[in-house]
């Protein structure tokens, strides 16, 4: 049995963001998030039913933060980014 869906807490108070949100609040556009996600170096989207898709707001705010940290020399970990991609193997 897989346990990685009982190991997933839901956040009810955490706000999903849709693409012009995300662009608004990152400062990127569409095109750039979508290739930072295929580089693993940006959140996935949560697919919200048909073609709506949308990013939990702290999962933004995190990603906002490593790359604060990034500019200012930190060293940061992409794990929970990639966090998709383990599950899959």
């Amino acid at each position: 049995m897989n346990n990685s869906a009982s190991a997933y807490t839901p956040i009810t108070d955490d706000p999903i963001l849709r693409m012009p949100e995300v662009e608004r609040t990152t400062g990127l556009k569409k095109s750039t998030i979508y290739l930072l996600i295929k580089q693993s170096q940006f959140p996935s989207p949560i697919n919200l039913g048909g073609r709506a898709s949308g990013w939990l707001l702290s999962e933004i705010n995190q990603w906002k933060a490593e790359r604060i940290a990034i500019s200012r020399g930190q060293s940061v970990s992409y794990t929970h980014l990639r966090a998709h991609e383990t599950e899959a193997d």
